[in-house]
């Protein structure tokens, strides 16, 4: 493996799921994961979702960057969090709530177990 690696979906055949039905509120949520680092409970890469609306309940630790598409991060507080392309975020164990996207959302991702 090479001690550098652009993070690109060239060349990277995506792994192919969706959410557990149960946890679906809406829609038919596809996710492509172009999973590119995984080792030691750390895992990078590109994570895609055409639109739908699912519960989250995070138990990792997650940093991540919208590169195209628009999602709505609702807390189980409440409050709304819009994800359009640029914007990066932190997620934190223990949160809880719904990831709804609206527009085929890309995004790049390092997530830490």
């Amino acid at each position: 493996m090479p001690l550098i690696q652009r993070v690109s979906r060239d060349g990277t055949a995506p792994d192919i799921t969706r959410p557990d039905p149960a946890k679906v509120i809406s829609g038919d949520p596809v996710h492509s994961t172009w999973n590119l680092e995984d080792r030691d409970g750390l895992y990078a890469g590109l994570w895609q979702s055409t639109p739908g609306k699912w519960r989250v309940s995070y138990s990792e630790w997650e940093y991540f960057r919208i590169l195209s598409g628009y999602s709505l991060l609702t807390g189980a507080d409440g409050s709304v969090t819009q994800l359009h392309a640029g914007d990066s975020l932190i997620i934190r164990p223990g949160f809880e709530g719904t990831w709804e996207v609206v527009q085929t959302t890309l995004k790049d991702y390092v997530i830490r177990l």
